[in-house]
């Protein structure tokens, strides 16, 4: 789980330094190619058969938000700070909550309901409507986490039937050519001295799903998903450090807002498998 976490505070300063010569989904072709590319090389020594999946329309409906979503994040990107993207995307949790019981047929107890309505507090802490403009990035993010909020309910649906590799394979897949026909109204080639960070928005893409894939298989949700936390702070030192961004106190008592929802969360649940274990 700190190699995701790594991975995705790598991403997100790549995506910063794309952003200055590359839309979203110029970011997101990237991204895809190099992650498509990566994984038909690992076919050879998996098999083939993480190419194979008997279920196109779930994996369909998954991608198509999980790039709209990535397109949003990539975007706030560019014109907010880093630690003000990660606070919002921290309430992807909590809409999952809400997608798992909508979908997947998980309860929505008194808890989950709770940490939802504490989540959506701290989103409105964060972005301040009607004191202030909302910043239209902010909530572009905030729709990107709802996205990954369905793409994470359909993961977990696929995962009975479908590796991870497997479900990186038709992520790429799928993305890319949506990714390329925009990229292609309006092409542009990244100046040399960015292809690094076209590299690190790739290979950090992959890492950041395959660490967490693992963590899920290693040890319960509830025990490692706090980890993910330390991406705020982590995102806020860098900003602060590399890009001299400032944190601002209502980002800080929002996102402060939002992890305590999530831990109430966490914890409803962990009691909850201790009684069915019981």
């Amino acid at each position: 789980m700190l190699g995701a976490v790594l991975a995705l505070t790598a991403m997100g300063v790549a995506g910063r330094e794309l952003s200055a010569e590359l839309s979203p989904w110029g970011i997101v072709m990237f991204r895809n190619a190099i992650g498509l590319a990566a994984i038909l090389a690992l076919s050879g020594r998996y098999g083939r058969g993480i190419l194979r999946t008997s279920r196109w329309r779930l994996h369909g409906a998954r991608n198509v938000v999980h790039f709209a979503a990535q397109v949003g994040w990539y975007y706030g990107l560019t014109y907010l700070t880093l630690a003000e993207v990660f606070a919002i995307e921290f309430t992807a949790p909590i809409w999952t909550a809400l997608m798992a019981a909508m979908f997947l047929g998980e309860r929505l107890t008194g808890s989950r309901i709770a940490a939802v309505l504490a989540g959506f507090a701290g989103t409105l802490v964060i972005l301040r409507p009607g004191i202030e403009a909302v910043d239209p990035a902010a909530l572009a993010v905030l729709a990107a986490a709802v996205g990954y909020a369905f793409a994470f309910a359909a993961t977990k649906a696929l995962t009975s039937t479908d590796s991870a590799l497997t479900i990186l394979f038709c992520m790429n897949l799928i993305q890319l050519p949506m990714s390329l026909g925009l990229s292609l109204i309006n092409w542009v080639t990244p100046s040399p001295a960015l292809w690094p960070w076209v590299l690190v928005t790739g290979l950090a893409g992959l890492a950041s799903h395959y660490c967490l894939a693992r963590a899920f298989a290693l040890a319960d949700a509830s025990l490692i998903t706090p980890i993910d936390f330390a991406r705020l702070p982590l995102a806020g030192l860098i900003g602060w450090l590399v890009y001299d961004e400032a944190v601002d106190a209502y980002v800080g008592i929002g996102a402060l807002i939002i992890i305590l929802a999530n831990a109430l969360n966490l914890r409803a649940q962990r009691r909850l498998e201790g009684r069915r274990r019981g």
